[in-house]
């Protein structure tokens, strides 16, 4: 049994934002089981991993037991899906069943995904299948040990229901722990129906909750935005450093934390390729990876717009015209985050005129070319201490990269202690292993077949990024050539 005092909950969200959600509680699962527990996240939540274990935690992360001190609700919210406006969505299959304050004092939602139909389910049967579920344990744990922000899985549990999507699969839940559920579609779920002190409500409420420190200022609600803006351009551009694709940028998947958020038709690029998209719905390629930071800009303005009555109630020009410059500084953010994360990746702890060029040109010398993404900035740490061997072969035709290495060198050298003393520093920032997608789905098909060893043995490699280990290497390199093209779907 669970002991009542298991989750010590501190609900904000049902408590201070009556109209901002539904009551709401998860079907009755027949079976439940734990496929996965992350003990330590468990810890870090102040849980007792020992006792989530078991059949009572089983029942609760699968949404049949209701938790002591839980208030399961599901979240109203609108959204842009691939610029097209929805004006209710809402956690369709998804409940939030509290809060919790972890070990360093930081309020964590816990969310169940998969629970079964609530009212925002818009015909949908609100459950989710082992696949996607594993595949968001999966990568988030992968995105948190690369260092980026992310939401994380507490759990995956299987249901024992049979769910029908292109056949008959095991249902699953997952258990998600994020900053919060807050979202641009949060907001404009009230803006659309222009209810202004409804915004206000959870701008003050996202303040309160994020950004404790704006809470005096007269422009509070300007502040706020700044600070969303600021975390999704860092956000995106870790993104970009690492090769990944979200694939499904909508408004109602930007958490206004700076968290990423929802790992549905996500991917990791294998060949440097401006244009990939793996989204099998995104057939315009909206959501490529070169349009990343576009899109985050273009979803921050969808933000800002509802924001405009608070920006100035008095003087609507002052209020565009305010939050126009806003969304254009995002531009020049954007380049300095992502400038300062490139330049990690290639070993520049100083700054000089002309890195921006020098950064630029590798990305012209990657074009066309197919370069294995993650391995290239892996190797050049191997450049860097003098053997430009196993990079230089990436290329088909390696006469641009042969053209950019030596103004690459000459500028390591003139970091302190020079170019081999930076390649320690590239080793600790430039991951060896990530989710590569062709072991991914080998681990998500042998998982829904039964055989959960593949799905452990690469969460673990996954683990640790940035250490090369022995007898890993089928985990570092690219998919072989029968894989053929992938496609991503959204989980439902």
């Amino acid at each position: 049994m669970i002991r009542p005092d298991t989750f010590l909950f501190d609900n904000s969200y049902a408590a201070e934002l009556e109209g901002f959600y539904v009551p709401w509680q998860g079907a009755k699962a027949p079976e439940p089981r734990i496929v996965q527990l992350n003990r330590d996240l468990a810890a870090e939540l102040l849980l007792d991993p020992d006792a989530l274990a078991g059949e009572g935690g089983a029942a609760i992360f699968a949404g049949s037991d209701v938790p002591a001190g839980a208030a399961p609700l599901a979240q109203a919210y609108a959204g842009h899906q691939f610029g097209g406006f929805s004006p209710q969505l809402g956690d369709g299959r998804a409940l939030l069943i509290g809060e919790l304050i972890d070990r360093h004092g930081v309020r964590r939602d816990l969310q169940l995904k998969g629970s079964g139909r609530t009212p925002f389910s818009r015909g949908g049967d609100g459950k989710a299948v082992l696949g996607p579920v594993l595949r968001e344990y999966l990568i988030g744990e992968a995105m948190h040990a690369l260092g980026v922000p992310t939401t994380r899985a507490l759990a995956a549990v299987t249901t024992g229901d049979r769910v029908l999507r292109e056949g008959l699969e095991p249902g699953a839940v997952l258990a998600r722990v994020a900053a919060s559920h807050l979202r641009v579609g949060t907001f404009e779920f009230f803006s659309a129906r222009e209810e202004t002190e409804k915004v206000r409500q959870l701008a003050d409420y996202a303040i309160r909750r994020h950004f404790p420190e704006l809470a005096d200022q007269d422009d509070r609600y300007l502040a706020m935005f700044r600070e969303v803006r600021d975390r999704q351009a860092d956000l995106v551009a870790q993104w970009m450093a690492i090769g990944f694709v979200h694939g499904v940028m909508n408004t109602d998947n930007m958490a206004i934390a700076g968290e990423t958020l929802d790992y549905g038709p996500c991917a990791f690029i294998d060949g440097y390729d401006r244009a990939a998209v793996y989204s099998s719905i995104d057939h315009r390629g909206r959501y490529a990876y070169g349009n990343q930071p576009a899109i985050a800009q273009w979803n921050l303005a969808r933000l800002v717009e509802t924001l405009l009555p608070l920006l100035d109630p008095d003087d609507g020009e002052h209020a565009i015209a305010v939050a126009n410059t806003e969304i254009e500084a995002f531009e020049a953010i954007y380049q300095k985050c992502w400038l300062e994360r490139m330049s990690a990746k290639l070993g520049l702890a100083r700054t000089e005129a002309d890195d921006l060029a020098l950064v630029t040109e590798v990305f012209r010398a990657m074009d066309g070319q197919d370069v294995d993404f993650t391995v290239l900035f892996c190797r050049l740490a191997d450049a860097a201490r003098g053997d430009s061997t196993v990079a230089r072969a990436l290329f088909a035709d390696p006469t641009a990269f042969d053209a950019w290495l030596p103004s690459w060198l000459a500028r390591l050298e003139r970091e302190d202690g020079g170019a081999s003393s930076r390649a320690a520093a590239m080793d600790r920032v430039n991951p060896v292993y990530i989710p590569r997608n062709h072991k991914v789905q080998e681990a998500l098909d042998a998982a829904t077949a039964g055989n959960l060893e593949p799905f452990q043995r690469l969460l673990t490699v996954l683990e640790r990024p940035f250490d090369r280990r022995e007898g890993l290497d089928e985990y570092e390199g690219r998919a072989p050539d029968g894989f053929g093209p992938y496609r991503t779907f959204c989980g439902t």
